[in-house]
């Protein structure tokens, strides 16, 4: 063995073996591209991104670690989702969970991530 070399196996690695998946199509509808990081709670992306968000829900993209996926403005893309794992807790970001995934999205703090299809309206957008 030469010093710093690699020994590799042969085999490829797998990532997110024996996770549910699932496929979201997403638009962006905004003027801006829009990226989306690895480790990111889909459903929390970017309101300008139009997709369900209730199907997306404790899910993240299934990416290597440290990579994104870019949406352009008026692009239209499929994107695989893994769920998250561990204590499946989200806390920040769009604070639309801020607590664990498990409960109820109806008994969480703030504005939920909505219950059905369609990009989230923040509160000041609402309809009366």
């Amino acid at each position: 063995m030469i010093p710093g070399e690699y020994v590799l196996r042969p085999e490829p690695v797998l990532i997110n073996a024996d996770r549910p998946t699932t496929e979201v199509d997403v638009v962006n509808r905004g003027d801006r591209p829009v990226q989306v990081g690895s480790h990111f709670h889909f459903a929390e992306a970017n309101p300008g991104l139009e997709f369900d968000r209730a199907a997306a829900r404790g899910f993240r993209l299934d990416v290597p670690a440290g990579t994104a996926v870019r949406f352009e403005p008026g692009d239209r893309k499929r994107v695989r989702l893994v769920a998250l794992a561990g204590r499946r807790e989200v806390h920040g970001l769009a604070n639309r969970v801020d607590g664990p995934l498990d409960r109820p999205a109806a008994a969480a703090p703030g504005p939920s991530v909505p219950a059905a299809g369609g990009s989230a309206t923040a509160p000041e957008q609402e309809q009366a």
